[in-house]
Formats: C-alpha cells, sequence, structure tokens
C-alpha cells in the first residue's frame, strides 16, 4: 500500500512540475494566437445575431443598429492581425462601400462587408435590401471561418506581432479617427477605443521585460481619453495625436528595440524603424522605384536636376522640366493648363507639383503608371509636353562631354561606351525624390512644438479630419490619396468637377476611364497631395478653381452632384457638410501650414 502511495504521489507531482514548466513554455505568440481564436468567434456569433435579427418578418430596426455596432467593435478587436496577416479576407470584411478595380484591370472587386452593411442600415434601415443584408452577413460568417483556419495554422513570430500593433496604431491616427470606413453610425470614437484596448491586451505581454516608455499606461491613457471625449465633431484630434497616439507608437518601437526582438525589413513606403509617423525619416523615398541598382544617390540627384533645366530632352530644344514645374511655385506653373510644346494649344490637364511626388504608388492624375520613370518616359515621349526620344537624347548627352562623365560617375559600368535612356529617366526620377519635404510648420507642431500652429489653424486640423471629412480622401499625414498605413493603394475619386466654376456640366475629361474602361471609373481621378496646396492654385485636374475658397465651396455644397450636376457614379457624399465661414476661413489656415519650408 506505501508503494502504491509513493507511486501515485510521484505521478501527481511529476505531472504537476510536467504542467508547470509547458505553461512556462507557452510564448505571449501562443496567448495571442489563443485570445484572437476567441475574438474571432466572438465576431462571429454577433454577425449571427444581426442575421436572426435581419432575418424576422419585421426586424427591429434599433436592435439591428445596435447589433451591427456591437459587430464593429468585435471586428476592431482583432483588427490589427486581420488586417497585416489576412488582407485578402479583410478586403471582404471591412473593405470600402464602392467597386475597385484592381491594377492592369484584371479583377473587379465588388463591395462587401461591414460597410455596405453600414448603408443598409444607417441613417434608416432600408427593408429593401433585407435579402443583400443577409447575403453580406453571409459573407461574414464565411470570413470567419477563413480566419480561424488562418490563426489556428499559422504561427505568428514576435517580430510580426509588434510590426502589425505598431501598424494599427497608424491606422487609427490616419483613418479611425477620421470616421473613415464608419462614415454613417460615426461609431470612430469608440471603435478606436476597442481597438487600442486591445492593443493594451497583446503588448502587456511583453512590458515586464524591462520598458521604461510605459507603453501600457500610455494605452491605457489614451483609451479613457477616447471615452471621454466620445463625440466626433467636437473631438481634439490634435491633442490626441500628440499627446497620446504618439507616445503609443514610439513606445511600441522602443520596446521592440529593449526586448531584443528582430526586425525582419521589407521594401515599404513607411519605414519600419519609424517611431512616429511625423518622423523627419519616416517615409523611404526609394518604396517605389526599380530596385536596388537604381536607388537615389547624391550623384544621379545633381545629374537629375541638371537634366531636369536642360533643354535637350525636348523634341524642339525649347522646353525643359521646369518649364512646367517651377521651383519657386512649388514646382506647379500657375496656369489653368500650360501650352503645348508647339505653342498652339491648352495641354488636356493643370501641371501637378512634384513636391512629395516620391511617396504615392500611381503617377499623372489618370493614374497610368506606377513609378516616376515611367512618368519621365510619358513626358518627354509625349507629342504635346516635349515631344522628345529619350533614345536619340541618350546620343545627344553622349556626346558632350560634361554629360558623359556625369553618368559614368552616377551609373558606373566597365566598358561604357553610351548612355542607356532608361539613366535617363533613372537620374531624373532621383530629382524628383529629393524634392521630398515634410517640413512644414504643422510636422513641427506634430513633432512637439506646439507653438508652430496657432489655435485658429489647430481647429481647421480638427474640422479638416472631423467635420469636414477631407482626412477620409485626402490622408494625413502625407495628404495624398495613398491609402495608410500600407500606402500600397491609391485612391481615384469621382467628385463631380464641372467644366467651369458656373456650369451645371461635368468637365468631359473622363479621366481614369480612359485607362481602364470601367463604367465606375468614369471621372475618376487620382486624389493628389494638399501639402503645398496654398502655392499650386488653381486646383483640380482641368484648373477649374482659382483659389481655396472655390474648393471648399465646392465640396461644402456635396461636389458636382450637390451642385445639381447629374453624375450617378460620385463617390464623394453629395450632403451638404455645412461649415460656416469661420470654419472655412480656419480650414484655409491650416492647409496653409503646410507649405513646405
Amino acid at each position: 500500500m506505501k508503494a502504491c502511495f509513493f507511486i501515485g504521489l510521484f505521478i501527481i507531482v511529476a505531472g504537476y512540475f510536467l504542467f508547470s514548466c509547458s505553461r512556462r513554455k507557452e510564448t505571449p505568440e501562443k496567448t495571442v494566437e489563443q485570445k484572437l481564436l476567441m475574438q474571432i468567434d466572438s465576431f462571429s456569433a454577433l454577425t449571427n445575431q444581426c442575421r436572426i435579427e435581419a432575418l424576422k418578418p419585421l426586424p427591429d430596426e434599433k436592435r439591428l443598429q445596435h447589433l451591427f455596432k456591437e459587430t464593429r467593435l468585435a471586428y476592431k478587436k482583432f483588427e490589427w492581425a486581420a488586417e497585416y496577416f489576412t488582407p485578402a479576407v479583410t478586403r471582404v470584411v471591412n473593405g470600402p462601400p464602392v467597386t475597385e478595380i484592381e491594377m492592369g484591370g484584371q479583377r473587379v472587386i465588388n463591395p462587401e462587408g461591414l460597410q455596405v452593411i453600414e448603408g443598409f442600415l444607417f441613417p434608416k434601415y432600408n427593408p429593401s435590401k433585407k435579402d443583400e443584408l443577409e447575403k453580406q452577413l453571409q459573407l461574414l460568417q464565411t470570413s470567419c471561418g477563413q480566419y480561424k483556419a488562418y490563426f489556428q495554422n499559422i504561427a505568428i513570430y514576435n517580430w510580426q506581432l509588434f510590426d502589425a500593433c505598431k501598424l494599427e496604431a497608424f491606422r487609427i491616427i490616419t483613418l479611425g479617427i477620421t470616421g473613415f470606413d464608419n462614415p454613417m453610425s460615426l461609431n470612430n470614437i469608440n471603435e478606436c477605443a476597442v481597438s487600442l484596448q486591445s492593443l493594451q491586451t497583446v503588448l502587456a505581454n511583453y512590458e515586464g521585460d524591462g520598458n521604461s516608455d510605459n507603453l501600457v499606461g500610455n494605452l491605457t491613457a489614451s483609451v479613457h481619453y477616447l471615452i471621454k471625449s466620445n463625440s466626433f465633431n467636437s473631438f481634439n484630434r490634435a491633442e490626441f495625436i500628440t499627446s497620446y497616439g504618439n507616445k503609443i507608437t514610439t513606445g511600441i518601437t522602443r520596446l521592440q528595440k529593449k526586448i531584443k526582438l528582430p526586425v525582419v525589413k521589407y521594401n515599404r513606403l513607411l519605414n519600419q524603424d519609424a517611431e512616429t509617423i511625423f518622423n523627419s525619416n519616416a517615409f523611404n523615398i526609394n518604396a517605389f522605384g526599380p530596385g536596388l541598382p537604381y536607388l537615389a544617390t547624391g550623384q544621379r540627384i545633381a545629374l537629375g536636376r541638371k537634366l531636369f533645366f536642360d533643354p535637350v530632352l525636348s523634341g524642339n530644344q525649347t522646353r525643359t522640366c521646369s518649364s512646367c514645374h517651377q521651383p519657386d511655385k512649388a514646382f506647379t506653373d500657375g496656369l489653368t493648363k500650360n501650352m503645348a510644346v508647339n505653342g498652339k494649344q491648352q495641354l488636356k490637364r493643370n501641371t501637378p507639383g512634384l513636391i512629395n511626388a516620391a511617396l504615392q504608388p500611381f503617377q499623372f492624375y489618370d493614374e497610368r503608371v506606377n513609378t516616376l520613370e515611367e512618368q519621365v518616359e510619358n513626358v518627354v515621349q509625349n507629342k504635346d509636353e516635349m515631344h522628345g526620344s529619350l533614345q536619340k537624347s541618350a546620343g545627344k548627352l553622349w556626346g558632350e562631354k560634361t554629360y558623359r562623365f556625369l553618368f559614368s560617375e552616377a551609373y558606373p559600368k566597365t566598358g561604357r561606351s553610351g548612355i542607356d535612356p532608361f539613366e535617363i529617366m533613372n537620374a531624373l526620377s532621383s530629382y524628383v525624390r529629393s524634392l521630398t519635404f515634410l517640413n512644414s510648420r504643422f510636422d513641427d507642431y506634430m513633432r512637439g512644438d506646439k507653438s508652430a500652429m496657432s489655435v485658429s489653424e489647430i481647429n481647421g486640423f480638427n474640422l479638416f479630419m472631423g467635420k469636414a471629412r477631407c482626412g477620409t480622401c485626402h490622408y494625413m499625414p502625407l495628404f495624398n490619396g495613398a491609402l495608410p498605413p500600407d500606402y500600397i493603394k491609391m485612391d481615384a475619386e469621382v467628385i463631380g468637377v464641372p467644366g467651369n466654376k458656373h456650369s451645371k456640366l461635368i468637365d468631359t475629361d473622363k479621366g481614369r476611364f480612359n485607362i481602364l474602361n470601367f463604367p465606375t471609373l468614369k471621372y475618376a481621378f487620382k486624389t493628389p497631395t494638399l501639402r503645398n496646396a496654398a502655392l499650386t492654385a488653381p486646383y483640380m485636374h482641368n484648373g477649374v478653381f482659382s483659389n481655396l475658397e472655390e474648393v471648399i465651396d465646392f465640396y461644402n455644397k456635396g461636389g458636382g452632384a450637390g451642385l445639381g450636376i447629374k453624375i450617378d457614379n460620385q463617390t464623394l457624399s453629395p450632403d451638404k457638410l455645412h461649415l460656416t465661414k469661420k470654419e472655412t476661413g480656419e480650414l484655409i489656415a491650416f492647409i496653409k501650414t503646410l507649405n513646405s519650408n
């Protein structure tokens, strides 16, 4: 009996130690994976409750709306992982409520998911969409199964976890606080709080490893600030970013360094080691370039600058790049439309600026090329713009001793016997990449200089990101249409620009439709940057508006549709913004803070 007793006791003690060891060996990543599966189950259960209510003969509108808000909050708990690890599934769950055309027009992606459902339920439930509502809720259920299949079978590495959490914090700062993905229900402040609470839970697994920046404490404080400030129009976004958001992304970056986690770098626009999205080195000017052999170097930039001001590239030797992109006009020309190189007719479109052009994944108003190199080729060889030939220009440049030396220094190679036309394209593009200036008074303010902006300008920023809805298309801090925090997609919006400022007819230029012949792209144009906008009048692709007051008035009235222009596919909301004269003035005051120093 004693022997049996000691054997049993040994088994119990051994089991306890084995269990304790296995628990000690469970990594934070494994804990996070298990939490994710639970959160996905909660999201699935809520989508099912929405579906049950929607299938009733007479659904309760208030209950449906409440359940929908709860469902979105459930999604926000694991958005950080969903966006990072499973973007294709997440496009179905929380993609934009508009048809998207993949690059090259190979695939049409119909609007699906939470943002589509929101339009059925807010501001009033639309019974005629009942069948479509059920279909969308069923898609969410299917997506839950795909999420679970992924996170049950794929291990999350700690460096990925930190990368994903910081990108989610950037997503909240740039998109979440604007109401970007819930413009009808406007529950975005609560959603941001839930997202940050989730990051807090995730990162608390690592906080004990010696982080003196009190990351979890800052996350807690930010959540409290959001909950206390739960009003869309009055929410002080400037204070939230400078007092809370920047501390969070800085804390995540520093904690990762302190616990010596590996940083697996990959090419992207937003640098992985950026502590805040406002750091002077936060963005990689070579991200959208042609690759390692053609990075912008000092020699290539100097060569490109010389070419930029040399008429050698134009067919008649009279036009330079600077003829239309003048440095003293923020690299625009101040004209509605410049003249063709033959001097006989106007060019088709207004001249866009080149400052920060490197920080966008597509070029031209119609987004027809991906790189600056392609843009150079298009402009130089366009019969109306420069009517030149890169091949012929390469021969001329090789015949000049100075250029022969400069190209040999910038692109060293053995046995060189000429200039490759691509080297011309790359040198000019390198110069344009050097025109990246994120050094405005706005940037100074976001980096901690509270004297850099006045109260009126700060009010303008808060309007920009809130009531005026500018920040849902011109994404901070680049203020162009490149969607943060990945910056791979570039918005092309249909806003209904008139042919002239007093016309009730849309401008005849069909924009992106001329490149990809899809009805939804008719009159769609790239969303340009608003940095230096105070210096680059006139505005729009056709230069129709002379000043910022006219531009804001156009948006305030609901774009073309709000003005009475007949347009079926406008992506801009036709609803009035109801901005007062004072608010318009504050918006313009803020936009002026975006001028580069």
